[in-house]
């Protein structure tokens, strides 16, 4: 199998979690599939949440959920070094608050970095390759809000093969997985949004993994593949779920 890799990095990253209060905003510790699908869908062009006069998924989502896709995490075990930031919010709406001014803070990521791969099987995979390789993009890519701009680079098609092993290098659900827990191993978890809910565009979270050590997987289907060029051990995902062969 062909698939397109590339390195997705920035200065910043922010990645809002919904659930939080007025004054403090906390980010998700990693790029999560929605997320990336809407950058991705940035740099084709796509229509995003604000479109008008749209019938349930953003036109970047209807387009984009069948990409199978692997993340693999750079941080140091799978984490990224974290800043608190705060703004000076003096528009109309902090003019509640003492002196017309609201502080609002939120955690930012340092210095993100994520190898992304996609499977070259349908057409805009296809187009997605053509756009990445040639450096071509529509509107700006973001990690997240437009504070945090994306940088793509090291891009190339590599070779996807199956793999025998039991160690995952990229980020995996623990559904998919038993993970074997033993002394010098590191883990990494967190719920990530993985789906929109049709009708009120609600995240759908999986309970996301990334580790260094053994998994048993629960399926008799293959689903650990490697990367030919650097033999990272890659688990691919799409709207289906986990991609079996």
């Amino acid at each position: 199998m062909k698939a397109l890799r590339f390195r997705l990095s920035g200065k910043t990253g922010f990645f809002k979690q919904p659930d939080v209060n007025t004054y403090l905003y906390y980010t998700y510790g990693q790029i999560h599939r929605v997320a990336l699908l809407g950058l991705l869908g940035a740099t084709l062009g796509y229509k995003g949440y604000n479109e008008k006069d749209r019938e349930k998924y953003p036109e970047f989502y209807k387009k984009l959920r069948d990409l199978k896709i692997s993340v693999v995490s750079e941080g140091n075990n799978g984490v990224f070094d974290r800043k608190l930031q705060a703004f000076n919010n003096s528009t109309a709406f902090a003019s509640n608050e003492e002196g017309g001014n609201l502080i609002v803070k939120q955690v930012w990521l340092e210095n993100p970095s994520w190898l992304i791969y996609i499977l070259l099987d349908n057409d805009q995979s296809e187009l997605i390759k053509e756009y990445i390789l040639d450096k071509k993009t529509t509107f700006t890519p973001y990690l997240g809000t437009n504070d945090h701009m994306a940088n793509i680079s090291d891009c190339e098609i590599v070779d996807i093969e199956k793999s025998d092993e039991n160690i995952i290098d990229s980020l995996f659900w623990s559904d998919d997985f038993k993970l074997r827990l033993k002394s010098k191993i590191y883990k990494y978890e967190e719920n990530l949004p993985f789906f929109l809910e049709e009708d009120t565009e609600r995240y759908i979270r999986k309970k996301t993994l990334a580790s260094n050590g053994e998994v048993r997987k629960k399926t008799d289907k293959n689903v650990i593949f490697e990367d030919n060029d650097n033999k990272l051990k890659l688990v691919f995902y799409s709207e289906e779920g986990i991609y079996e062969t």
